[in-house]
């Protein structure tokens, strides 16, 4: 199974890196809705299995389960439908009609709890109905993205690839959810550059930079746990915006730089350029903006101006009361 997975490697990392224009300060985007599955959860989800097979954890045999509000679902279930692998990924309501629909052609069985946790989220509701699953089918493997050290070194690439910029980086952006890309970009960048800093960008409701929890309604960003493998990540700064911030920043990168991406990417791009709007620097610094999947999942949701307006209507209405 290695070297057919070996294979796969090809069409993961070096993706495209662009100079965005019209901006106060320079800032460059790595887009990697170009990895192999179409988000950066191809670089975590190939590791975690990769070396799960490498450690005897998984054979022809292995069921492989996991907990995914999409993209890491989507990269395992490619990986796995590539090597004849039973998966089922466990998803929640939160998640993108394209990409369940997906999911169901590409898994074994999909498993959609409806639950909410004690947070108000459905994150660890997943991870109970994962380690039930894991505890009931024989010769199974949790492809853990929160806890597996696997996931933050499979970023490891990206970082050479970062530090490979035209123009020395002085800042990475990168949104948190698994925390899997902040915590593998950040500790091996650090180690060949310690001067460059590491800025998470999280959404409001998500408890990882210990905010109160608030229900939300855009997947991709964000988490109802603190990911353990966190702990390893190296952040020197923390920007955190409203749900509604996120559609407008999903908005301002689709008509100022005609890129079509993602939550997390318009989360990133927003949160950049109001950092920069905000200090002074004597000379203007070059960032990194991680763009991690393309916008085509989020077309009835944060693309869907009736969903937008919902959504203000909600967090309105949840403000008030």
């Amino acid at each position: 199974m290695l070297q057919q997975l070996e294979k796969l490697s090809a069409f993961i990392g070096n993706t495209p890196l662009i100079s965005l224009r019209n901006t106060n300060t320079p800032l460059w985007a790595k887009l990697e809705y170009n990895n192999f599955s179409g988000s950066s959860k191809d670089r975590a989800g190939y590791s975690i299995i990769y070396n799960g097979i490498k450690a005897g954890h998984i054979n022809e045999d292995t069921t492989i389960i996991a907990s995914s509000s999409g993209n890491l679902a989507i990269a395992v279930a490619s990986i796995c439908k590539m090597l004849d692998l039973k998966f089922i990924p466990v998803i929640d309501p939160n998640i993108n009609s394209a990409y369940e629909a997906l999911l169901n052609i590409l898994s074994y069985k999909v498993v959609k709890i409806t639950e909410r946790d004690h947070t108000g989220g459905y994150l660890l509701t997943r991870i109970d109905t994962v380690n039930r699953l894991h505890t009931t089918i024989e010769n199974s493997f949790i492809a853990d993205q929160y806890g597996d050290p696997n996931n933050y070194k499979g970023y490891y690439g990206l970082t050479k690839e970062i530090l490979a910029c035209p123009e020395p980086i002085d800042y990475v952006f990168v949104a948190v959810s698994s925390s899997g890309a902040i915590t593998g970009i950040s500790s091996s960048i650090k180690a060949e550059r310690p001067d460059i800093k590491i800025v998470g960008v999280d959404v409001e409701g998500s408890v990882i930079f210990n905010a109160p929890p608030v229900k939300r309604y855009i997947s991709g960003i964000g988490a109802s746990q603190v990911p353990p493998i966190i702990e390893n990540a190296l952040i020197d700064d923390v920007v955190i915006l409203s749900q509604t911030d996120i559609v407008k920043g999903c908005l301002e990168l689709l008509n100022e730089q005609v890129i079509f991406a993602g939550a997390s990417s318009g989360a990133v791009y927003l949160a950049a350029k109001n950092y920069f709007r905000q200090q002074s620097f004597p000379k203007p610094p070059n960032s990194l903006l991680v763009f991690p999947d393309k916008g085509h999942s989020y077309l009835d949701t944060i693309y869907n101006p009736e969903w937008a307006a919902q959504l203000a209507h909600k967090l309105q209405s949840a403000t008030v009361a």
